[in-house]
């Protein structure tokens, strides 16, 4: 029984753990940019095709 007790303590160490991350996560700026990653790949061939030579 003693070892339902520690599994729990342990758990709620990893589940606190994971809390403060996202809370940290989203404090600094991490989730507030929401429609530039849908379009990056569209505008990742315009930066290499500026720094090929022109014919």
């Amino acid at each position: 029984m003693q070892i339902v007790i520690v599994l729990i303590g342990a758990s709620l160490l990893v589940a606190l753990g994971f809390l403060a991350a996202y809370l940290w996560a989203v404090k600094s700026g991490q989730y507030d940019d929401k429609y530039t990653p849908s379009v990056r790949i569209l505008f990742d061939e315009n930066k290499k095709a500026k720094g090929t030579a022109k014919k």
